[in-house]
């Protein structure tokens, strides 16, 4: 079964600007997965943000989007109830709006596997690509 990677802005920025720290190792990671990565809008905008304060260029961005290499895959009006819940849940650890939209991503996209990729939890895609 293959399996279906969860893009977050940190291995993304990492490897559209070359002049950051993890630059190297995260384009040897995103050698080994096949796309499409699957992330959501609020990556995409933090992604732009950090791109343009490094002074790096945003196109490299919106080409990974339009060659389909990356795939917005959920939508927070779709997932608000779900996401409200999971906010709820863990009320007692700290997280920003975004976090929980990634444990929604297997309801969202109906995948059984998948790997979710930040630079904390980045080793995650790296060795379990199916």
């Amino acid at each position: 079964m293959r399996q279906t990677v969860l893009l977050d802005t940190g291995p993304l920025v990492s490897f559209l600007a070359a002049g950051l720290e993890h630059h190297e190792w995260v384009v040897e990671q995103w050698k080994r997965l096949k796309p499409p990565m699957l992330t959501r809008e609020a990556v995409l905008t933090e992604a732009a943000f950090l791109l343009k304060r490094e002074g790096a260029d945003t196109d490299p961005l919106f080409a990974l989007l339009e060659r389909g290499v990356i795939r917005i895959a959920l939508e927070i009006e779709d997932q608000a109830a779900d996401l409200r819940t999971l906010m709820r849940r863990y009320r007692d650890r700290p997280m920003c709006w975004p976090t929980p939209a990634s444990s929604a991503f297997p309801n969202c996209t109906k995948t059984p596997s998948f790997s979710p990729w930040t630079m904390i939890s980045s080793s995650a895609a790296a060795t379990e690509t199916r």
